[in-house]
């Protein structure tokens, strides 16, 4: 077995027979075990959509509608295996590699390189866990990144980060800046913690509440770094 037969062996994909339009709705908590089926554009033979590559002919696939989960072979969910994520990452980069397309067709080095930017984003969203609870609400149906534009921040959140920046902003040493740092990076921890717990439940307030918590979060421990450099530069 090839190292592409193999890819889509090893994921286990039950194929489900899409609508002949190819429009069917997919369930927002599908994993990679339930695809859509695609005709290869070469053979015809069938496709999960999201596979790089057609088991019966190894042509490689348009990126076509598969979500960043389905294209690194994860459960969709918030909470995941970041090794299983690396693993599958750096795996379809090999297989995607440019000279491995030297001797293809124009069409198939154009597919290659869009399968190759598919999957470079899907790898740099679901690395970072604040993209990907925002993308995995967005496959839910909640843009939680409209509704902060039109909806005014938890009072809790702004007033917790207000006396974070207040803690920071009266740091005089680098002792001080650890302090403020161990805390936000704790409240971080606790707040990822939360937004796996809200995902499972389907409890998309509680989640987007956590986003924008998360959010303002990411941001201080920014600011952290840029108080610890403002201090050394005093010395």
């Amino acid at each position: 077995m090839d190292a592409n037969s193999e890819l889509s062996a090893k994921r286990n994909v039950t194929l489900v027979q899409a609508r002949a339009d190819g429009a069917a709705r997919l369930d927002p908590k599908q994993g990679p075990e339930e695809r859509i089926v695609q005709a290869c554009w070469s053979c015809q033979g069938p496709v999960a959509v999201g596979e790089p590559f057609c088991a019966s002919c190894q042509a490689v696939q348009p990126p076509g509608q598969a979500d960043h989960f389905q294209r690194l072979g994860l459960p969709r969910q918030f909470e995941i295996d970041t090794a299983a994520l690396e693993k599958s990452y750096f795996r379809m980069q090999r297989l995607l590699h440019p000279d491995r397309f030297a001797t293809r067709t124009p069409k198939e080095k154009t597919l290659s390189q869009q399968q190759a930017t598919s999957l470079n984003d899907a790898y740099e969203t679901l690395k970072d866990p604040l993209a990907r609870a925002a993308y995995l609400a967005g496959l839910m149906g909640r843009d939680v990144l409209m509704e902060e534009g039109n909806a005014p921040v938890d009072p809790m959140i702004l007033m917790e980060a207000m006396e974070m920046r207040e803690a920071l902003a009266e740091a005089e040493s680098a002792e001080d800046v650890a302090a403020v740092t161990k805390r936000a990076q704790g409240e971080i921890a606790n707040c990822e913690s939360e937004l796996a717990d809200a995902f499972a439940a389907d409890d998309l307030d509680q989640a987007a509440a956590l986003i924008t918590r998360l959010k303002y979060l990411r941001k201080l421990a920014d600011e952290t770094r840029f108080r610890r450099a403002e201090l050394r530069g005093r010395g």
